[in-house]
């Protein structure tokens, strides 16, 4: 099988613990780009606070970048916006007003920048993962009111074990509207239900003409699971939640210890 495109998750997958990609792993993504392979990061993060890595890969190519779990698909160097799917106004509002009446942290994401209630312990948890700017607005839902634009993701930051919880209120009450899932261990994603990695993948492979067979996929967490399902060749890291383990076609070598250096080394460099 000729794979034409690398989908590749960055937290927990193509960086290690340090946030740091490998010689390995840049090496490997190099070449496989050299050999006609497209390399399209896949993330839960922000545009912005992703294109360092891109540049970092030093690819020099204008290819789509998946930000946002799936909501926002943009070209690397043209920053042309192809595809995206925002979370609805009306019903993020409604989202931001539940956190604020149960003291949940929410980051709310609008055109690539970061706006919070009020800096805390979680604002400054995420800065210290993301190396990014946010503007504290006071309350989230009079906010994105007032603003009147719909934001490309909702994040709500808990410490306490609540999570499961939160998600399965939010899954019950808004269930067939929006995707929730989480990704670091103390993130809840809130994105449009169209607005998963997997959606986005398959949109982009329709668009360039790229099969399903024709793609290697690489994650770790819950919002790599359908990702990983639609790619010819799903794979997930050692480190990866078990339920992405097992729905993977294989299972490579932890973020760690170049794990995606490894697949593209023995499937697609021979």
């Amino acid at each position: 099988m000729r794979y034409r495109l690398i989908a590749v998750d960055l937290d927990g997958t193509l960086l290690d613990h340090n946030l740091r990609i490998s010689p390995r792993n840049k090496r490997a993504l190099k070449e496989a780009a050299k050999r006609g392979v497209m390399v399209t990061v896949a993330t839960g993060r922000m545009y912005r606070t992703s294109i360092p890595y891109v540049r970092e890969l030093e690819l020099n190519t204008d290819w789509p970048m998946i930000n946002y779990h799936g909501a926002l698909i943009k070209t690397t160097e043209s920053k042309k916006v192809l595809h995206y799917q925002p979370v609805d106004l009306d019903l993020a509002v409604d989202i931001a007003a539940y956190a604020e009446a149960e003291r949940y942290h929410v980051n709310a994401f609008i055109g690539d920048c970061l706006y919070i209630e009020a800096e805390n312990e979680f604002s400054r948890y995420y800065q210290s993962i993301a190396d990014v700017e946010l503007e504290a607005v006071g309350k989230l839902s009079h906010y994105l009111k007032q603003r009147g634009e719909a934001p490309a993701k909702l994040t709500i930051i808990n410490w306490h074990e609540q999570l499961n919880r939160i998600e399965a209120f939010l899954k019950e009450r808004y269930g067939d509207k929006i995707a929730a899932m989480q990704s670091l261990p103390y993130f809840l994603e809130i994105t449009d239900r169209r607005a998963t990695k997997g959606q986005a993948l398959h949109w982009l492979a329709h668009r360039l003409g790229i099969l399903p067979e024709e793609i290697v996929a690489f994650g770790d967490s819950y919002n790599d699971l359908d990702m990983i399902k639609y790619a010819g060749l799903g794979v997930a890291m050692a480190n990866a939640r078990p339920e992405v383990s097992r729905a993977a076609d294989l299972v490579t070598d932890s973020n760690d210890q170049d794990g995606v250096a490894r697949v593209i080394e023995e499937y697609i460099l021979v």
